[in-house]
């Protein structure tokens, strides 16, 4: 864990950094990816994260949880030092993509419309991740990856669809991390 640039871990060859609402599932996806059941803690309560949360993986990079955006219980003084926290550690040079993760079941709120317009503006690499994909059937996922698709203004290449429960795209996600250490290069 860290609020502070003082805190963060050594660098490694990449940061996979979450971004997303609260209870959007970003715990759940690094469980279900690294195969253990509570590195990350899941919460059926939001706003549980506070700070950074780096997770080693095989000592080769890391997950970084961000806190997540959205959630009304907060205090404004709690958001303005979350997004400081934020602001400063996605400043800071490091190789990184930014994963934003939305559920899959809704369109995308305006905050998510935001994050996406902010990533795109930033420069760095970034992919949506649309959660909670087992929820729905064939058709209904079809129709909600157009709506997000057109939301955010992605192409298809910039979404994928995932779920923690059946492991849907597991193997893709992880494979996109596997090419970014294996050739050295930007995802």
């Amino acid at each position: 864990m860290a609020a502070w640039k003082s805190q963060y871990p050594p660098e490694l060859t990449i940061d996979i950094v979450l971004a997303g609402r609260s209870n959007v599932g970003k715990s759940s996806l690094i469980n279900r990816l690294v195969n253990r059941k509570a590195l990350a803690r899941t919460s059926s309560s939001p706003g549980k994260t506070r700070t950074l949360n780096f997770y080693s993986v095989n000592d080769a990079w890391y997950f970084v949880d961000l806190p997540g955006y959205g959630y009304a219980k907060v205090s404004h003084s709690e958001r303005d030092a979350f997004k400081k926290m934020v602001d400063t550690y996605l400043e800071t040079p490091r190789p990184r993509e930014i994963w934003q993760l939305i559920d899959a079941r809704h369109k995308p709120t305006d905050l998510d419309c935001q994050m996406s317009a902010y990533l795109r503006s930033v420069g760095i690499p970034y992919l949506i991740v649309a959660t909670k994909a087992d929820k729905l059937s064939k058709n209904e996922l079809a129709k909600q990856k157009r709506v997000i698709l057109r939301e955010l203004e992605l192409d298809e290449s910039q979404l994928m669809v995932f779920s923690a429960l059946n492991g849907m795209n597991k193997d893709a996600l992880l494979e996109r991390i596997d090419r970014y250490i294996s050739a050295g290069q930007e995802i």
